[in-house]
């Protein structure tokens, strides 16, 4: 029961700091957009460009980064692609990681779960490559239906997935002392995760409209509202984030999240 409500307490914080509006609604006066989009979207009201916290997520895809470029751009946090499967690695992550942390930029790494592999050949693949003493936010479980992926076209069902999930984050909270953020789709909630793990930080995909159209009964940390931002530092496009608190949330959060 202590490590449970040792688990709760950041996201009590993170509660207990936010506007009476709500905890993924932030009322500020109209901003101009923070970066700029190549195909931006109108989200009317509640505008993503409201949240004081930015961020990025990157891959492979995403080239050679110039990350004191985008410290100094004003993004305030990264999740970098770590792992994928039970045998494959990001082969940008260790020059992304090391950058992100001589830039200064606090940063997670995320293990993008296949679906055809176990959770537990998975959890020991993730932890085989990522530093204990290195991992200061929460680690990152991103699960979504692959539909172009040519090895494994296998959808398991809602309870199978969920007890998956549960046994890759049990392993990795345990080996960590971090309770893991999970990051998914729309389509995949939907088919699996609607009033589920609600004692987790959730990433969120979102890139046409606010996420409380799209994801029933779901709180979220962080969302990620387009695909087509322009970070400089960054060639071509990427992803783009926002956290649900303002910054004196997110101080707090970074350092609930150290302890």
């Amino acid at each position: 029961m202590q490590r449970f409500l040792l688990a709760l307490l950041p996201l009590t914080m993170l509660l207990g700091g936010c506007t009476a509006v709500g905890y993924d609604m932030i009322e500020t006066a109209s901003i101009s957009p923070r970066f700029e989009d190549t195909k931006p979207m109108d989200f009317g009201a509640r505008n993503p460009h409201k949240h004081q916290i930015h961020g990025i997520d990157v891959s492979k895809w995403n080239g050679d980064i110039d990350w004191f470029s985008v410290r100094k751009s004003g993004v305030s946090f990264a999740f970098i692609k770590a792992t994928e499967g039970k045998d494959t690695i990001d082969p940008k992550f260790d020059g992304n990681w090391r950058a992100a942390a001589s830039a200064g930029l606090p940063h997670a790494p995320y293990h993008f779960y296949y679906w055809c592999s176990s959770a537990d050949e998975q959890a020991d693949w993730f932890i085989a490559n990522i530093p204990k003493a290195a991992m200061k936010m929460p680690p990152v479980l991103d699960v979504e239906w692959n539909h172009d992926s040519k090895t494994c076209q296998y959808k398991p069902s809602p309870l199978t997935v969920r007890s998956e999930m549960q046994r890759f984050m049990d392993r990795l909270e345990a080996y960590y002392g971090k309770r893991p953020i999970i990051y998914t789709s729309v389509d995949f909630h939907r088919d699996n995760l609607v009033g589920q793990f609600k004692d987790y930080y959730f990433w969120v995909r979102s890139v046409a409209s606010h996420p409380s159209e799209k994801y029933d009964e779901r709180r979220w940390a962080f969302w990620q509202y387009t695909a087509t931002g322009a970070i400089p530092g960054i060639k071509g496009s990427t992803d783009i984030n926002v956290f649900a608190g303002d910054a004196q949330n997110w101080k707090r959060w970074l350092v609930a999240m150290n302890k």
